[in-house]
């Protein structure tokens, strides 16, 4: 998995980085910003997710918005935020190409201009009803709120959800969002991917024309979270939704650290897809559950492993909670079987393979290189990453199962239907107020 690139750094601190392909006249120009819902304080959450909206509110020189230019020209824009970053991207045709790359430097150099009051507050809007929408009123929406207060204490960067809390974004100000803007979006807190159908040395001196101007900004200092210690917790609430569903949650390693892949590989393992273990257990053989999954969530200061499943009509959720544990120990018991492995390892191979099929947008190619240089320090860390499943073992599983999946120390959440609150798990607390 070679990607050629060319890499260097502006004075100001912006890392470019340029992968020449030209066999289709696509160029996909990607800019991720290091900062991400960990960076804001307690009181003032959800200012990293409200710039993804203000960001494509316009600029001192394209007031308009940055929608319609681009996507006149044959683009596509987007863009996401994360605990840990924030980016934006556009795959435009070859010829647009500096169109978007200009769009993206005057919102990075001037785009407080363009920030009025009132785009202020119907951007607050948006994201107050972009909450409601999907996580309030949908179904379910709300566990992984839950999830997050069971698993970190109020001072950790992952207590509260990157879309923000509800107070928080009502008592935000205009002033709030200024001062956030100066200290993390600026050409040394971030990195900017130009991959396609571009000369190296010509998208290396557009780079260099548009952006270099830009002062440097602030030195952002790396996030230092409090020591995060798996505990046993059971706590539910009631929702409006048919049947109930149990959530089994831990902390688990950071991104790229040990353990973090074969986490990954035993999500498989566990319960993705029709041969895993707890698949065939609680719908295929028992018939207990209408729907199972794993993950490991892997982020820059730690992980989050969960097990959700929803019980089918008439079964409770202390058999599906006790069938997940037993599973769980057993694994870190035996580890997998060889063929389990195998699969595992081809599944994560061919997901690589898959991500490497698209120039630009979410985990495309441009994505690839700029997530690899700013968690790795090189752009070009796929086979280093592959390589972290390809070697695990059914021992190292069995031991990163053992280590950081005790059911003995779970953090359980049930959400159960309205007034049903004795479908929960046994022993189940309310969950707290005002997720």
């Amino acid at each position: 998995m070679n990607l050629p690139f060319t890499k260097t750094i502006l004075s100001n601190g912006l890392t470019v980085i340029v992968h020449e392909d030209r066999r289709v006249p696509l160029v996909a120009v990607n800019v991720w910003y290091r900062v991400g819902s960990k960076n804001e304080q307690p009181g003032k959450t959800g200012l990293a997710h409200l710039f993804e909206h203000l960001m494509f509110e316009g600029s001192a020189h394209q007031p308009a918005g940055f929608f319609e230019p681009l996507q006149r020209a044959g683009g596509a824009v987007n863009g996401s935020t994360s605990t840990d970053r924030t980016n934006y991207w556009e795959t435009v045709p070859s010829e647009a190409a500096r169109l978007a790359l200009w769009m993206e430097a005057d919102r990075m150099g001037w785009m407080l201009a363009a920030l009025t009051e009132s785009r202020f507050e119907t951007q607050r809007g948006v994201v107050l009803n972009e909450r409601r929408q999907s996580y309030e009123n949908r179904p379910y929406g709300l566990a992984h709120f839950a999830l997050l207060r069971a698993l970190y204490a109020p001072d950790h960067p992952y207590f509260w959800p990157t879309i923000g809390q509800i107070d928080d974004l009502r008592r935000a100000t205009l002033e709030d969002a200024r001062a956030f803007f100066q200290r993390f979006y600026h050409p040394a807190n971030a990195s900017i991917v130009v991959a396609g159908d571009v000369d190296t040395l010509e998208a290396l001196a557009m780079v260099g024309e548009l952006f270099g101007e830009i002062p440097a900004g602030p030195r952002v200092l790396p996030v230092t979270p409090p020591p995060v210690i798996a505990r046993a917790s059971r706590t539910f609430f009631e929702d409006h939704v048919e049947l109930p569903r149990v959530y089994l949650a831990w902390p688990s390693p950071p991104l790229f650290a040990p353990g973090d892949a074969e986490l990954d590989l035993s999500a498989d393992v566990l319960a993705n897809g029709r041969t895993s273990r707890l698949y065939r257990r609680l719908i295929y053989e028992r018939r207990v559950a209408s729907d199972v999954a794993a993950a490991q969530s892997s982020r820059e200061l730690g992980g989050m492993f969960q097990i959700v499943a929803t019980a089918a009509p008439g079964r409770s959720l202390d058999e599906l909670g006790t069938a997940m544990c037993e599973e769980v120990a057993r694994l870190a018991a035996e580890g997998p079987a060889d063929e389990e492995l195998e699969r595992g390892r081809a599944q994560a191979e061919a997901a690589f393979v898959y991500r490497l099929q698209s120039l630009g947008g979410f985990g495309g190619k441009a994505d690839q290189l700029n997530a690899y240089d700013t968690w790795r320090g090189n752009p070009d860390a796929f086979d280093e990453d592959l390589g972290r499943y390809l070697s695990a073992t059914r021992e190292s599983i069995r031991q990163a199962v053992k280590t950081h999946l005790d059911p003995e120390r779970a953090a359980a959440l049930s959400v159960v239907p309205r007034g049903a609150a004795e479908l929960a798990l046994a022993d189940s607390a309310p969950a707290p107020e005002g997720l």
